[in-house]
């Protein structure tokens, strides 16, 4: 491997280990603020109107976790990729990811033709719960 190449993964590890703590500190801070959530409602008289933006909140703040949970999940796997050496190879089709999509997306696990595929194929099939 030569130090370009070097110099490339050790900066994208970086950006990887660094997103992992934002994600980590991201999901901490939801549940603290579902804690809080819950333990004021238990406590304030409210009215349908009330209850019904705390529900909104609390649904909102739910669906944002766990967008958080699953990007740390990849985020994870595109590590442990970088630890068995396998980091930056398509998981489709085998071919190198390009440098670009891997500094926009450093966690991607497919070339982006192979991910335009993987897309519209989930797009025909259901709801989308693609994977970069």
């Amino acid at each position: 491997m030569d130090l370009a190449t070097q110099t490339h993964l050790t900066k994208l590890r970086d950006l990887l280990s660094f997103r992992l703590l934002e994600l980590r500190a991201e999901v901490h801070a939801a549940e603290q603020a579902q804690r809080e959530l819950t333990g004021a409602s238990a406590h304030e008289v409210t009215d349908r109107k009330d209850e019904a933006a705390q529900r909104l909140l609390s649904d909102l703040g739910g669906v944002q976790e766990q967008r958080d949970r699953d990007e740390m999940a990849q985020v994870e796997a595109a590590l442990q990729r970088l630890d068995t050496g396998s980091y930056g190879d398509c998981a489709d089709c085998g071919e190198p990811i390009s440098l670009q999509r891997l500094q926009v997306q450093p966690a991607a696990q497919r070339c982006a033709p192979c991910q335009a595929a993987f897309e519209h194929a989930l797009d025909r099939s259901g709801p989308r719960h693609a994977l970069s």
